[in-house]
């Protein structure tokens, strides 16, 4: 039952409706089903699945409120579920920023958000991917942890003031680590999809183990400021903060109005308009492009469409709720999901063979702000850390720690190369001069 058809989830959302007694009444329909995979010293140790359908309801009184939810969806459960909401709703207190229900939208179609290679994953499946890549570390001495996880569902919603949505969504996601036996190499290679049709578990694990096998014995570098290049897993993490999410998190014009954010101006205001970075970053987000394909509306019924957030370094939008923008009488938009930035035709060894002096960073880990006006952050380079020179790796270096922003990143662009997909964003990998590293670590 996880994945129900349009048809299938607006018959119980129009039920649930014809229950409500409230002023406004909206009810989401969620379902996913799927598995994942964890292994640990080249052995499988944990593995799940999950098959679910859930109903929350919000139910209004005037600008009081209350949710309620369910899994169940014979009509008395159904019927308690929205009586529910009701029961908390006369209990709330008035919303100092209600805003009514949307009514009747226009979505963009994303049929490539969906695949059914990945909605037809079976156990054995990830059974043959993780052991394949477990038999390449056996085979090269090698130890590996690996977490392989995918899912399949859709999203449905209904209100009573005529807004009706309906999408379904799949990924994958895959990470590795690689350690030498002796423990001073470690290497580490993700990807993601919508479909699992593009997925190699040995592809990816043959890049963490050369990256292990190559970062054995690292040497130390003194602390400074040195050019870098970042490899895309460097730039976003899937599970961790990471320099450009804390960049596309601050693009939030009620925090940049209100004075906590680097885009505010001091005297009140923002400074969307103004040229911050680079003039070759130009980032933006489009839920249709097949390589990062994303749901087409926000989960409270916004559409979600292709914009622009910083062209040639000029921030050109920000996101907001509804009710800060009708407030300020800004444009109406809501957080991207996925993002794109903009880059050239070069890979990471492109980048690598155009540099004379400086590092290569495949990770960053353990990421924290320091300092949120400035975006400044800090964090650890990890699994796989080397010295260039004359266009080549030539010797792994100790990792360091490292305090840089965001906004001063992309304002020491060298060179940008050919973005790819990473946690649901396209994203090149980028050589940066004069980035910071403060300290040396023990940390493989």
């Amino acid at each position: 039952m996880a994945i129900l058809s349009k048809d299938e989830s607006q018959a119980i959302l129009k039920k649930v409706l014809s229950f409500s007694t409230a002023d406004e009444c909206e009810a989401t329909l969620t379902g996913s089903t799927g598995g994942n995979v964890r292994s640990a010293r080249n052995s499988i140790s944990t593995s799940g699945g999950v098959d679910n359908v859930a109903l929350a309801v919000e139910s209004r009184f005037g600008k009081r409120s209350g949710v309620a939810t369910c899994n169940e969806f014979d009509d008395a459960t159904l019927r308690r579920c929205v009586q529910r909401a009701e029961e908390i709703a006369r209990l709330a207190p008035e919303s100092p920023e209600y805003m009514p229900l949307l009514g009747p939208q226009k979505y963009l179609e994303s049929p490539q958000a969906f695949a059914k290679s990945t909605a037809d994953i079976t156990p054995a499946y990830r059974a043959q991917q993780v052991g394949a890549s477990m038999k390449i570390c056996d085979e090269k001495k090698l130890t590996s942890a690996a977490f392989l996880n995918d899912s399949a569902g859709f999203v449905a919603k209904r209100n009573n003031k005529g807004l009706e949505a309906y999408q379904q969504q799949s990924g994958l996601e895959f990470s590795i680590t690689v350690r030498t036996p002796d423990g001073t190499g470690s290497g580490y290679a993700t990807a993601d999809y919508n479909d699992a049709s593009k997925f190699d578990a040995a592809r990816l694990t043959q890049i963490a183990a050369d990256k292990a096998a190559g970062s054995r014995n690292a040497k130390a570098l003194e602390p400074g400021k040195y050019t870098v290049i970042l490899e895309p897993a460097a730039l976003v993490a899937n599970t961790d903060a990471s320099l450009m999410q804390a960049l596309m998190g601050a693009l939030d014009a009620r925090n940049a109005d209100e004075g906590r954010s680097f885009l505010s101006k001091k005297g009140g205001g923002n400074r969307k308009g103004e040229k911050l970075f680079d003039e070759r970053v130009t980032i933006y987000s489009d839920p249709t492009n097949p390589e990062v394909a994303d749901l087409t509306f926000s989960g409270d019924g916004r559409p979600q469409q292709k914009i622009t957030w910083i062209e040639k370094g000029v921030v050109k939008n920000l996101y907001s709720s509804r009710y800060w923008a009708q407030k300020n009488s800004i444009p109406d938009l809501p957080r991207p999901g996925g993002w794109i930035m903009e880059g050239g035709t070069q890979s990471t060894a492109d980048l690598i063979k155009g540099t004379q002096r400086g590092i290569l960073v495949t990770r960053l880990w353990y990421i924290r702000p320091v300092d949120p006006q400035t975006l400044l952050y800090t964090g650890l380079t990890r699994d796989g850390t080397f010295y260039i020179e004359n266009g080549k790796i030539k010797h792994p270096v100790k990792n360091f720690r490292f305090n840089e922003s965001p906004i001063i990143m992309l304002n020491n662009l060298e060179a940008i190369g050919k973005p790819v997909r990473v946690g649901g964003n396209l994203v090149p990998p980028l050589k940066i001069r004069d980035f910071t590293f403060t300290s040396l670590s023990d940390a493989v």
